[in-house]
């Protein structure tokens, strides 16, 4: 296995080499209007796939094919002066599909774009069909404090302790004295 990095270099040297040999050395006339988008080498530096696109119909598109098929070994031999390495990679040709998606992705979004513009006409004169705003609002009550003889904040007891003033509570009652034989007091919870 050889170094990612290394694969990496050779694939984009083996692109360079084979777009200028298809450029200059290359005198197919079935070849059309080829460009190389980009090559990918196996880990082990055996196999490269080279990408291209080709500018035309169907029919340029297999004539280009049956012509960089016939000038794989001239190529092969291009590549390996060009890079050095001990074995040249076989070369394997492959139409690079992304410009094709790309272009139909581009006119999906132009059909899109006319029915949403299609959508923004049709609604220009429209009124909704229950009320304007359909989401329900909570209800808001006029005078919280007069409402079912709720106590308001002012008639609770406050204190250390917050509401209820349990701390007064316990202050004001009154604690029983101890018992002589050092007992519980009777009447009441000791301190």
């Amino acid at each position: 296995m050889a170094d990612p990095a290394r694969a990496r270099r050779l694939a984009v040297r083996i692109r360079e080499v084979v777009a200028a040999a298809l450029e200059r050395g290359v005198k197919d006339p079935r070849l059309g209007m080829v460009t190389i988008t980009d090559a990918r080498v196996t880990p082990d530096l055996m196999e490269a796939t080279v990408f291209y696109t080709v500018y035309g119909d169907d029919e340029a598109r297999a004539a280009s094919a049956r012509a960089l098929e016939s000038a794989k070994g001239m190529l092969r031999s291009q590549v390996g002066k060009a890079t050095g390495v001990k074995s040249t990679p076989t070369l394997t040709f492959v139409h690079d599909r992304l410009p094709d998606d790309a272009r139909h992705l581009n006119d999906l979004l132009a059909v899109a774009k006319a029915r949403d513009a299609q959508l923004v006409t049709a609604r220009e004169g429209a009124s909704p069909a229950g009320d304007a705003d359909p989401y329900r609002r909570p209800r808001v009550a006029e005078d919280d404090e007069e409402q079912d003889g709720d106590l308001a904040d002012d008639d609770l007891p406050d204190g250390p302790g917050g509401v209820g003033g349990l701390e007064d509570l316990a202050e004001d009652e009154e604690v029983p004295a101890a018992r002589a034989d050092g007992g519980r007091p009777v009447g009441g919870v000791g301190r």
